[in-house]
């Protein structure tokens, strides 16, 4: 019960930001204190924002039988690693302040927590 609605929280914060990421990208980035690019960046904010999209569908899919998508759990759980390391790094190198990253980091640190503690066993994958 509890990781079907951790996946739930995971899917809602990814459609989000790919909603913000489609419609409002260069706005979005302004909002969170980032530098502005120039227009054109916004396209490939675009095709981010497809795969926030595409990974939140996916979240809420699979939270109703998070067991048999060990899978995508891993794949998300990979996903929230690597955006702590870059949000670490960037951080520590000075490129972004930390009231800017904390946020997202707490956000990252926290589902990695919690995906590896409820995440089904390997064993479980695929039973009923």
């Amino acid at each position: 019960m509890k990781l079907n609605v951790l996946l739930r929280v995971i899917g809602v914060v990814q459609l989000v930001l790919g909603m913000l990421y489609l419609l409002i990208p260069l706005r979005f980035l302004a909002m969170m204190g980032q530098s502005v690019p120039q227009p054109d960046i916004a396209y490939p904010l675009g095709m981010l924002a497809a795969r926030f999209l595409a990974y939140g569908m996916v979240m809420l899919f699979i939270a109703h039988q998070p067991e048999k998508y060990l899978f995508w759990i891993n794949n998300m759980l990979l996903i929230q690693v690597l955006d702590l390391a870059v949000g670490i790094f960037y951080t520590v190198s000075g490129s972004v302040e930390l009231s800017h990253s904390a946020f997202p980091m707490f956000n990252a640190s926290l589902f990695i927590v919690l995906l590896t503690l409820w995440r089904p066993k390997a064993t479980e994958q695929g039973k009923s």
